[in-house]
């Protein structure tokens, strides 16, 4: 008979082999450890003994703690896919979390700014040299926080004799690298950085103070402080890359080349955001314009 905290381990070592994103590991690290910490609570620290009902009772208890039905939803997502795991290795003979149902709610779509919006959040970000860099290399790409954290200083390629720039996005778990354009506002905004950027051995392209790299989480806050100064609501870091792709779509960009530079796994993923544009009518464009 398995204990649920050494399947809990084993399980994840499973993750990690088959080279699962960290930020998937730990997320499922942590929902199964509150889900075992339940568990112990009922008495039951074998993953024989669990059932649908306990499985159901945890994410009540979970509700009555404000969880919202998204996360709620990611939680049993996480102990469906424990469950599943178990049987696979024969730990378990029938399958608890298969008779739990998701709870229903409204995927809410991606917010595209306007372009009064995104020019507000320039402005108000202009006398920061280093965080106007930021948002406009996140404007004018189209990359993830975490591209973006991952930039490292030989990662940029000016333009020249009207040849247009790029930046080289190194692989980061599993995505694979890939190259894209850097335009003109992208480039001024990097040189402009790169200028008071502190000297350091570090060749992180975003760096602290002190010289350190600057993570993800230091990344969001900043923007946010922006998005408030400049007077927009509800919007985050990612809604700068949701505003490039719908831009670009809009423009009459390829949706296979936007697909590819955006590095999205499926082209199904682009296609969510036709539903949430004016498309256009007539030739695709080639070459992708400035914001």
């Amino acid at each position: 008979m398995k204990k649920l905290d050494e399947a809990h381990k084993e399980f994840i070592e499973h993750l990690k082999s088959r080279k699962r994103a960290s930020a998937t590991v730990l997320a499922y690290g942590k929902d199964i450890s509150q889900l075992i910490e339940f568990l112990i609570e009922l008495q039951k620290a074998h993953v024989h003994e669990v059932t649908a009902d306990d499985i159901r009772s945890f994410l009540a208890k979970l509700q009555e703690k404000n969880y919202t039905p998204k996360s709620l939803s990611r939680k049993l997502n996480s102990t469906k896919t424990f469950f599943r795991y178990l049987k696979i290795q024969e730990l378990i003979t029938d399958d608890p979390a298969s008779l739990v149902d998701h709870p229903k709610f409204d995927t809410k779509p991606p917010r595209i700014l306007t372009p009064i919006e995104y020019r507000a959040l320039r402005d108000a970000a202009r006398d920061d040299a280093r965080i106007a860099a930021i948002i406009e290399v996140l404007l004018q790409t189209g990359i993830r926080i975490g591209e973006l954290a991952n930039l490292r200083t030989d990662d940029i390629f000016y333009g020249e004799n009207s040849k247009e720039g790029h930046l080289f996005i190194r692989p980061l778990e599993n995505r694979t690298e890939r190259t894209i354009p850097l335009n003109k506002a992208a480039e001024t905004s990097l040189k402009r950085y790169l200028e008071i950027r502190p000297k350091t051995t570090n060749k992180a392209l975003f760096v602290t103070k002190t010289g350190r790299p600057l993570l993800v989480r230091n990344i969001r806050t900043s923007i946010d402080r922006y998005y408030k100064k400049a007077g927009i609501s509800g919007a985050k870091v990612n809604d700068l890359r949701h505003t490039w792709v719908a831009h670009h779509l809009t423009s009459g960009a390829s949706l296979v080349l936007i697909s590819k530079i955006a590095g999205h796994k499926r082209l199904s993923t682009t296609e969510r955001y036709l539903s949430l544009i004016e498309q256009p009518k007539g030739e695709e464009k080639a070459k992708l314009e400035q914001l």
